[in-house]
């Protein structure tokens, strides 16, 4: 079986997590402590003890989520199952940052560096209640976009989550996707619903973020990866770190093209897909994305335990 490790994105955090690898593997503990060590805080005890408001901040969440996936694939690699096992990685959003420090590309202090302040300038872009997200369901691709685009109006208003084949998440100016929910039920959606999301992230309100995330990338040691990334804007591998560098600051504004993704790696002849860290939403889009696909969520011991068998 040729397998990929996956990593989730924002929306998987919760309060805990992680904290059981960090008490089992020595390794796990370790990530943990490198990050607050990075960070000049106790993220972990946020993590661990914190509110969930408080963990679900965005400049928060992303250094939080990165950590327990690599904490869950440090010990994996205690365990004897190292990212070599993998034929390919590849992250939702900010996943993306932890599949590239997981292969080796990027350092765990930059890496965390760098979700924080992406966390930061994605959420400092747009002021908060004008930006909104919405999950379309239900909806392909193709009139997910139509959608967008007739709900613009002159605002911002695009796909921004190609998530499934049923499920495409929109983003821009709140005006215009509250439009698109109403446009969408119309264009027979089996549901529309806004987002619990403090931006309106993956469009083109996020371009500040972008050049903030630029500006931080031209500063930072990023090598060729251990195995190929798939990332997010292209549904396709690169392991040219000028590539990868440039692919980064697009994502800001870009869409995740996570079905196309999914669908790259399963022609590819990938057929279980691992999923690393917090949660198991990939897990359910990729199920509904490659029929026949294995599964598996890594992000406790018994997890890890049942990987070894």
């Amino acid at each position: 079986m040729t397998r990929a490790f996956v990593f989730p994105g924002q929306g998987a955090q919760v309060v805990g997590m992680g904290r059981a690898l960090a008490d089992t593997y020595p390794a796990a503990r370790a990530v943990f402590d490198e990050v607050d060590a990075a960070l000049g805080e106790p993220l972990s005890q946020l993590i661990w003890e914190g509110t969930a408001e408080a963990l679900t901040l965005t400049e928060n969440a992303q250094p939080a989520l990165m950590a327990t996936s690599i904490a869950a694939l440090r010990a994996l690699e205690a365990e004897g199952i190292g990212i070599g096992s993998a034929a390919y990685v590849a992250g939702h959003s900010l996943g993306e940052y932890s599949a590239l420090c997981a292969a080796g590309a990027l350092s765990l202090a930059d890496t965390a560096r760098l979700l924080r302040l992406r966390g930061r300038a994605m959420q400092a872009a747009v002021p908060v209640g004008v930006g909104a997200m919405a999950a379309l369901l239900g909806l392909d691709l193709a009139t997910a976009v139509e959608v967008a685009a007739e709900a613009a109006a002159g605002e911002v208003c695009q796909a921004a989550n190609d998530n499934d084949p049923a499920q495409v998440v929109i983003s821009g100016h709140r005006g215009a996707v509250e439009r698109a929910l109403e446009i969408a039920k119309a264009r027979g959606a089996k549901r529309a619903i806004l987002l619990p999301v403090s931006a309106p992230f993956h469009c083109a309100l996020m371009e500040p973020a972008a050049r903030a995330m630029a500006e931080a990338l031209d500063g930072v040691a990023i090598r060729a990866p251990a195995v190929p990334l798939v990332a997010n804007v292209r549904a396709a591998a690169v392991d040219d770190p000028a590539v990868i560098r440039a692919l980064l600051v697009e994502q800001v504004t870009g869409s995740v093209r996570w079905r196309e993704s999914v669908q790259w790696m399963a022609a590819q002849g990938v057929t279980e897909f691992w999923e690393i860290g917090a949660g198991k939403a990939l897990s359910g889009m990729i199920r509904r994305i490659a029929a026949g696909a294995e599964t598996r969520a890594v992000g406790t011991p018994e997890d890890v335990a049942a990987a070894l068998r």
